[in-house]
């Protein structure tokens, strides 16, 4: 080989050397696209906004937990200015694009820089399972009239969704009690009525549904002849909602010293029907640490 050839080779490889670093180079960065995950139609990334703020976009059915996802809105510092749940728009239980929407109100006295936070929920707990977008914004006064650039900014004319603050940090669940009063006739033992309690904020909301039915009638309910016929002290030791089916799995405080057939029926209705309000949930699966079939025998 000659020396002509040597240098040619030479080069050749140098470029193949110059070409791979700048490709690691180029192409080593996390990716932070989020496109094929989760889309904000608005507000876009650096607006400015004002409360209430309005948020739009559609996510992946994987990005929802029963029919929500946490959005947060943070100042400069990362302080939590607002929280509130975007709320699926339709059935989330796919891995199909979900329209959603959520309207955030926070305190103006603050102005300046902001972050907009798009959070997975994530049940779990498990850091891997953890997955956010961030979309940074402005609140000024600015956005009550003119944007920055001239373009004007649409006023939100209709009273704001029900949101969760972070003030307030509540949302609603519903219960299920027998009646007396309501259903004087009743002979199958099955008819139970609703009653809404307002709890913290939580992901876990069908889990917090059963401990708010677990408290029974408070004494104005029980007032107004809402009864339970669930033993006190019943603990929720696992839920799972799973194509529709909520499994749920308690402790033997649910049968203990249960007799008669119109009151286990009483007792499977209240907790049917309590995990039945969520639009995700057709059948329910009671078991007792563990065990299915010899429970709640009449």
């Amino acid at each position: 080989m000659n020396q002509n050839t040597k240098s040619t080779l030479y080069v050749i490889g140098g470029l193949i050397v110059f070409i791979g670093l700048g490709y690691l180079l180029f192409n080593s960065s996390p990716d932070t696209d989020k496109s094929d995950l989760i889309r904000v139609t608005s507000p876009e990334s650096g607006a400015t906004v004002s409360s209430p703020l309005t948020v739009d976009g559609e996510a992946r059915g994987t990005w929802y937990f029963e029919a929500s996802f946490p959005v947060k809105l943070l100042d400069s510092d990362g302080n939590e200015l607002a929280v509130t749940p975007a709320e699926a728009q339709g059935e989330w239980m796919t891995e199909d694009f979900v329209p959603f929407t959520a309207t955030l109100e926070f305190d103006e006295s603050y102005t300046g820089d902001a972050t907009l936070v798009l959070q997975k929920d994530n049940p779990s707990g498990l850091p891997e399972n953890d997955d956010e977008l961030r979309i940074p914004l402005v609140i000024g006064e600015e956005a009550m009239g003119e944007s920055p650039k001239g373009t004007p900014v649409q006023q939100q004319t209709s009273s704001p969704k029900p949101t969760v603050s972070a003030a307030t940090s509540t949302m609603s669940v519903v219960a299920y009690f027998t009646n007396s009063k309501l259903a004087p006739q009743d002979t199958t033992c099955e008819k139970v009525f609703s009653v809404t309690r307002a709890i913290p904020k939580t992901s876990g909301v069908g889990k917090a549904a059963l401990e708010e039915l677990f408290k029974g009638p408070s004494a104005s309910e029980t007032a107004a002849g809402y009864e339970t016929a669930i033993n006190p002290g019943v603990v929720v030791q696992s839920l799972s909602i799973s194509n529709g089916v909520a499994k749920v799995d308690l402790n033997s405080q649910l049968d203990s010293q249960v007799g008669g057939s119109c009151r286990v029926a009483a007792i499977r209705s209240q907790i049917t029907e309590t995990l039945k309000q969520f639009s995700t949930v057709n059948s329910v699966v009671i078991s007792i640490d563990g065990r299915i079939e010899d429970i709640l025998q009449p």
